[in-house]
This record gives C-alpha cells, structure tokens and sequence, in this order.
C-alpha cells in the first residue's frame, strides 16, 4: 500500500516574484540554458547522438549532461512558452530517438565508441546514469509537443534494461555505479502506471550492496570504493551517509520515492536516518555536503574543513534539497525544510552567478590567496568544466524553485517557504489560488492573499531560527496551522523576528574552533576582501555587539549586509613563528550573503571568522 505523501507544485504553478529566487529563474531561462545548449553544441555533446559521426569525440557522460539540459529545457517551457526552444527540444528528442539501438539501448559513448563494452563496466561507464537522466528529461517533457516521442525511447530503454537486470531466470545482477536511475525510474512508472518500472527500482535499490558484489573485485582499493559508491552493505543496513556525496543523496531520493510507491515504512526511516547523519554531522552551515576533493565524498563526522581540499559539490546540495522535499513531503517533518531552506539560500546558490552563466563545481567557505587551490576554481566561477555536471544540474534546478515553495494534500496546503510569489495550486480537488509578498529573505514581514475561496488547513512553516513569531488572519491573532472556509480575499500577516544570529561550531569541528559565522534568517554571511579595510585573514569580529544592516556595496538592490566592529590584528614579526603578542587596533566589517560572494571583484573570502 502506497504511503500517504504530499504532492509538488509543477513547474510553471508557481510564479516567484521576490528579489532572489525569481532573479535567478529569469537568469536560467534568458543566460544559464542558452549558455548550456551552447557549450552542448560546441563541445560534440550533441553530434556524439549521431552515430554515423565518426569523427566526433565521445565521452562515457556526454548523455546525462544532454539530458539534463533537455529537462532544464522542459521546465522552462513550462514557465514561458518559446517558440526556439521548443524547437530546440523537439530537434535534440530526434537526435536521441535516431540514437536508439533495435532492442532499445540508448547510450551514444557506448554504441558509437566502445559497443563491446556494453554493460560491462558499470562501476564507471555511467550507462545506467545516464539512462536516469534521460528518463528524468522525458517525464519532464512528455506533455511537450514532441514529447511523446521520447517518453516512448526511454519507456523502450527502461524495458530492455529490466529485461537484462534483476534476480529472475536469464537476467544478471548489476547495479549503477553513480546512482539516478533509481528515482528516474519512480518518475517513470508514475508517468506511465507500467510497475515493471517499479519494480526495477526496487531491485536496484534492494540489491545493492549485497554479495557478492557486482563490482570488479581487481580494482584498486576495491573495498574502499564499494564504500565511495555505497555499496559496502545493502542500503538498510548502512549506519551513515558515505562515499560520493552526489551518488548518496541521488540514492536515497531514490529510496524514498521507492518507500512511497511500495509502502514500506522500514525504507523510509532508513532514509530519515541517513539523513540524520548528513545534517547532524556531516553537513555545511551553508547547507553544502561533501568533505573532501579525493572522491568528492564524505569523510567522517564533524570533518568540514573550510578549503583547501574540502568540495560541497553544487551537485549535491541541490541533490540535497530534492531529498530534503521528498523526506518532508514523505512525513510531514519540518526539519527537512529547514535543511532545504538552508541549501537552496546558501549552497546551492553560491554555485552560480548572478549573470547566470559561470558556476562553482566546489563551494568552498574560505578562500584565501595563500592557498594552493586558489587557483584551481575556488574564487572564481567559471563558464564550463571537463565534466560540467554542475552548470548543466542548474540547468534543471533553478527552473523548480518555485515547486519548493509549497506542498500540497487533500484537504491541506503547507508554505514550505515565503519567498514572495503568485500561485494556482491544486489541494486534492480544490484549485486555490493565493498570493506572497513580502522581501523574504531580507525581511521577515510577510503577507499572504487569499484570492479563491474553499475549505482545506493552510499549514504555515515557522523556521526554527526564528525564535519569535506572529501570525494574524484579517488582523486577528491565530495559530500558524488555520482550518477554515476560505474567502477569496482574506489576508493573512506573518512577522518573523530576524536578528543577527552569530554562530558557533561543535568543537569537533576542529577547523572553527575560536571562530563564529554570522547569519540572518535563513542566509548565512561572508566576509569579502573587497569590502573590508584590511585582509580578512587580519580581522576578528566583536560578538558581543549591536550588529548594523545596510545596503550591500555592488550587488542588486535590497541586498541586505551585516556591519558591525572588529579589529585589526597585527603581528609583530613576519617570521614564521616568534614569541611576542600581536596588537590589535579597532575597525569595522561588512558581510553578505555568502551565496552571492565572487559576484564583483575577486578575492579572498571567509564564512567563519575569528573573534574577540
């Protein structure tokens, strides 16, 4: 039996029109998806699907950056029809349906470059993920015109893929190396009712980590990397999040989702416990995830190194927030929204500019000249990767923002967020019809308007940062959870007290011991070098003090900084080591909002800072 779940807005429903969120949705739609289909273009991504080419170079991933562009391309026709575009997408579902092989398989590295290698190097070669990916870009699509046509070649590859794997007679065991499949194939069985995809997932899902293992045993560190693939133990037996941080959290949305069509409880809590380990201890402030370069993984608790080799991979933290909304819309749980808050405010966002068209692959939380990696990407985004995994992931990402905003049930709506925006929603049978305002995130003073009528419970999210609330309806005190008949023109006024928290770390987190960062509402804060007196590495901010807010020098308008005091440390020496005390001398700081740091000049920057 099917777990109760809460259902999510479709792309398009929700209209954001607050100074953040619909900023960076306008800039996918007119810079970051056009910039995608470029560089596809240029760099043989699309030529690699014409397997007559035999001059085009091909790559073991080209397929799943193809695909995730091509969803991008679908939840932007969602929000605005565009003629080009939908050219666009129409001409590449042709390239990829001509891609197809007779009996179904669909992969252009492999039937173009390495035919005899099918199937046989899960562990690296991404069939598997790619495939995911490519089923993710056709559910996307499959109302489009055109898109039948490719839900028709995914729907032929999912079939020919369930007929190679699984533990009945005459199919073999395997697992992807680089998890996806298994959520993409939820998507597809709800798009078509056809449970062979379900039970696919399943079986992809429950038969991991089993032995013997599927992997090749003559690998390098082998039990190390069945443990970076999450494949050391079956999946509900695994006591934390491990291994690449991407693979996991692709995992276990995938795990929820299978949990909710199969009604299995003991899956669920698996996945809620798995969580627990990412954001009890194995998380960022900003909500990044991933501690280190090698293997761009997990490490171990409480390790969240600030650089150098740390990652939180732009990739995960939005693979992050999608976990995060299946797992509260799976049980109701606001802490998932709080972690979703967090990663969509904070690291996620950092991995992109403001123009839209240059990205972060890793979101460090200090970046100074010093370092080594200061020039490996780490204070400056950049217009493309040899695998752009990342830019062409905001491809698709930013156009479902506003499908966070709420979630609904039969009789219920719940404000997951109150970034301000338009909406015509449907709760189970109701269509309402409401609208947000307010300058969210910058200010906690929010109105919303009713603008149907109808009876259901409007649920409204108060964060747990915010430690004091009110809510009133037409003017009058109430709860944050209102049951009522509906009229179209009720108001409902909520005030979030934001004050400048300033934070500390457990100090098994080695790396900020005697230091603090600072955050406001839902945005963490970042010192630049560009707006402070002297290096930031020489500064020390006063906690015990009354913090100013101001405008912020040089970025869009309504941007909130934090001001306060500091001081000025200065050595006595510039040897290496010596004996005597620094001096310190009074003066000031200003941070912003760490996901827009990089954005004018660069330089170094840190999130959390030493005080005094």
């Amino acid at each position: 039996m099917k777990l109760d779940c809460f259902n999510t807005p479709e792309p398009g429903a929700v209209k954001l029109t607050d100074q953040v969120l619909s900023v960076r949705v306008e800039k996918c739609l007119t810079s970051t998806i056009p910039a995608a289909i470029k560089k596809a273009c240029e760099s043989g991504r699309i030529d690699a699907l014409d397997l007559k080419n035999q001059s085009v170079k091909r790559e073991y991933f080209y397929d799943s950056d193809t695909a995730k562009i091509l969803e991008g391309i679908a939840y932007a026709l969602k929000i605005r029809p565009d003629a080009e575009l939908l050219q666009t997408f129409q001409s590449w579902v042709d390239k990829i349906a001509a891609c197809q092989q007779p009996d179904g398989y669909l992969n252009s590295y492999i039937s173009g470059a390495a035919p005899e290698d099918r199937w046989k190097h899960l562990n690296n070669l991404h069939e598997l993920y790619c495939a995911g990916h490519l089923i993710e870009a056709a559910v996307a699509g499959k109302e489009l015109p055109g898109g039948e046509k490719l839900l028709a070649a995914v729907c032929r590859y999912a079939d020919y893929i369930d007929s190679v794997f699984g533990l009945e007679a005459g199919k073999r065991r395997g697992w992807p190396g680089h998890e996806e499949i298994e959520l993409a194939l939820v998507k597809l069985y709800r798009a078509t009712g056809n449970e062979r995809y379900l039970r696919l997932a399943s079986y992809f899902i429950d038969d991991r980590g089993t032995e013997p293992c599927v992997f090749p045993s003559d690998e390098w560190n082998f039990e190390g990397l069945k443990v970076i693939r999450q494949a050391d133990k079956p999946v509900r037996e695994q006591v934390d999040a491990h291994g690449h941080a991407v693979r996991a959290v692709y995992l276990y949305t995938g795990m929820a989702e299978t949990a909710c069509e199969n009604g299995d409880t003991e899956l669920r809590q698996q996945c809620e416990k798995l969580f627990r380990s990412i954001c009890s201890k194995r998380m960022y402030i900003t909500g990044g995830i991933g501690s280190t370069f090698y293997y761009e993984a997990f490490t171990r608790d409480y390790d969240l190194t600030n650089s150098s080799l740390m990652y939180a991979e732009s990739c995960a933290a939005m693979g992050l927030v999608q976990l995060a909304l299946r797992l509260f819309n799976l049980t109701g749980k606001a802490e998932y929204l709080e972690v979703l808050e967090t990663a969509v405010y904070n690291g996620v966002l950092s991995g992109i500019s403001l123009a839209g068209n240059t990205f972060f692959y890793s979101n460090y939380l200090e970046v100074d000249s010093n370092s080594s990696f200061y020039n490996f990407g780490a204070a400056e985004r950049q217009p493309w990767f040899s695998c752009p995994c990342c830019p062409t992931s905001f491809s698709r990402f930013l156009p479902q923002l506003g499908s966070f905003i709420y979630s609904t049930a039969p009789g219920h709506l719940y404000v997951n967020m109150f970034a301000a925006n338009q909406a015509e929603l449907q709760v189970g049978e109701l269509p309402v019809k409401l609208e947000i305002s307010g300058n969210y995130p910058y200010d906690g003073n929010i109105s919303i308007i009713l603008q149907s009528s109808g009876d259901f419970t409007l649920h409204l999210r108060i964060p747990q940062w915010c430690k004091n609330s009110s809510v009133k309806l037409n003017g009058q005190a109430c709860d944050p959870v209102i049951r009522r008949s509906w009229q179209a023109g009720d108001v409902i006024d909520i005030e979030l007290d934001m004050p400048v928290e300033v934070l500390f770390a457990n100090q098994q987190v080695t790396s900020n011991l005697g230091r603090v960062a600072l955050k406001r509402g839902p945005l963490v804060y970042a010192l630049e070098e560009i707006d402070q007196s002297c290096p930031v590495r020489e500064l020390l901010i006063v906690k015990d003090q009354k913090f100013e807010l101001k405008p912020a020098p040089g970025l869009p308008a309504g941007t909130v900084a934090i001001c306060g005091k500091a001081c000025r440390e200065i050595l006595p020496s510039d040897e290496l080591y010596f004996s005597a005390q620094a001096q310190y001398e009074a003066t000031t700081f200003c941070a912003v909002p760490y996901a827009l740091w990089g954005n004018r000049t660069p330089g170094n920057m840190c999130v959390w800072n030493r005080y005094k």
